[in-house]
């Protein structure tokens, strides 16, 4: 993996200039790693050791989410449509 869809992501997700710290931007960057590590854990599904990883990632997603939705409702709304996140 290179690092142009961190970039792309952090662009399009970002609240200002220069912006890599925000919820937003966070929730989206663990959003791509937990869709791309569901896709690999279905080809290798004996990869338990991923596996953790991606319900540690899944758990800090939670975590940002519950922080942002607390900050302010309509950016949470916002973000978990633009993301089709389930919640």
């Amino acid at each position: 993996m290179d690092n142009k869809w961190k970039a792309d992501i952090i662009a399009e997700y970002a609240t200002h200039e220069g912006d890599t710290g925000s919820p937003e931007v966070q929730i989206a960057l663990l959003t791509y790693r937990i869709n791309h590590l569901t896709e690999h854990l279905q080809t290798h599904h004996k990869d338990h050791h991923s596996r953790r990883g991606l319900l540690q990632m899944v758990g800090s997603r939670r975590s940002l989410l519950n922080y942002l939705k607390d900050l302010d409702i309509e950016r949470y709304r916002n973000l978990v449509a633009k993301l089709d996140i389930r919640k």
